[in-house]
């Protein structure tokens, strides 16, 4: 399996929260839910994704959202607008202006009307549902188009919402799954994006292959000179292409895909942090711990406390796709 697909294939929503909001412009909703990952979609009309320090990104009907939580947003029908009221997990939908709170559907916050603006959003609630290494690799916000890919509709999402069935909350895990791995994979696809450098160098022959030896087996004690054996190529040839396009030498790259993994494993098992040091290419627990604290700031035992760790974005602005290299 290919490093991309590590990625998406743990991708796995459990109790996620979707919404279908109607609202009156002008509108504007702050989203504090604290959720580590929430996709938008406009069912109806336009909006504008407002990330602290970024610039506004517009997303329309067709478009998919990708909003990383740990960055303060709004969500509004014009950058300028103020927002009218304060979007938490202990309250998904209050009454404020903008949102009519009449009579309803399930998980529906307004009244249904064709003309308003109907803002479709998923929420992944839990952190464990989501790689530490995938969400480091995502921007703020990206933005891609639904039209020519296997996303569900909006349509389909938002008719499931508005129902109460059995079953139901297994088939909006799976919708929500679906939503962010087509449109991750979109994403990864499109080389005019600042998606992961070493997602781009995949391709390469000598840069991708180093790669997918490192990728297939972190643990074992790879050198410069072996990968270069295993590639065909001089050591000097490896290291200069390598760090041309992954942006880092082999090693550095090695030691941080080697932390990545170890924090995918501290939040989703029990093992041992010695256990886990020994999975991912490390002699022991101190071994680990040491290059722990040098690349995140933080030791292991830190790391499996519930209390979220800042990501560091993949680029300093968000991405949007354009629209003829988008699906």
């Amino acid at each position: 399996m290919d490093a991309v697909s590590q990625l998406l294939a743990e991708v796995r929503a459990r109790g996620a929260v979707f919404r279908r909001t109607i609202m009156r412009p002008p509108w504007a909703l702050r989203m504090a839910g604290g959720a580590p990952l929430t996709l938008a979609v406009m069912l109806n009309g336009h909006a504008w994704i407002v990330v602290d320090q970024h610039e506004p990104v517009p997303i329309g009907v067709g478009d998919i959202a990708v909003v990383r939580g740990d960055v303060p947003y709004t969500v509004a029908d014009d950058p300028a607008s103020t927002p009218s009221l304060v979007v938490t997990s202990a309250d998904y939908c209050p009454g404020a202006e903008g949102v009519d709170h009449a009579s309803r559907p399930a998980r529906t916050c307004g009244t249904p009307s064709d003309e308003a603006p109907v803002l479709v959003s998923g929420a992944f609630e839990r952190w464990g549902d989501l790689s530490d290494r995938l969400l480091r690799a995502l921007p703020a916000v990206l933005v891609v188009s639904t039209e020519g890919g296997p996303y569900p509709s909006a349509e389909t999402v938002a008719e499931e919402i508005a129902q109460d069935r059995l079953g139901q909350q297994l088939v909006l895990d799976r919708l929500l799954d679906l939503m962010l791995v087509s449109a991750l994979r979109t994403w990864f696809d499109n080389p005019d994006t600042n998606a992961p450098a070493w997602c781009r160098a995949l391709n390469d022959p000598v840069a991708g292959a180093a790669l997918r030896l490192l990728h297939d087996a972190p643990a074992h004690p790879w050198t410069v000179a072996d990968l270069a054996s295993k590639v065909g190529v001089s050591r000097a040839a490896l290291a200069r292409r390598f760090t041309a396009l992954v942006g880092e030498p082999p090693m550095s790259y090695l030691a941080s895909w080697r932390i990545a993994l170890a924090a995918d494993l501290l939040r989703e098992t029990d093992h041992t942090v010695d256990t886990i040091a020994r999975k991912v290419g490390y002699a022991n627990a101190f071994a680990l711990s040491v290059a722990f604290k040098r690349l995140r700031g933080t030791r292991p035992s830190d790391h499996r406390s519930p209390i979220p760790v800042p990501y560091t974005p993949a680029g300093p602005t968000p991405t949007v796709l354009p629209p003829g290299r988008r699906g």
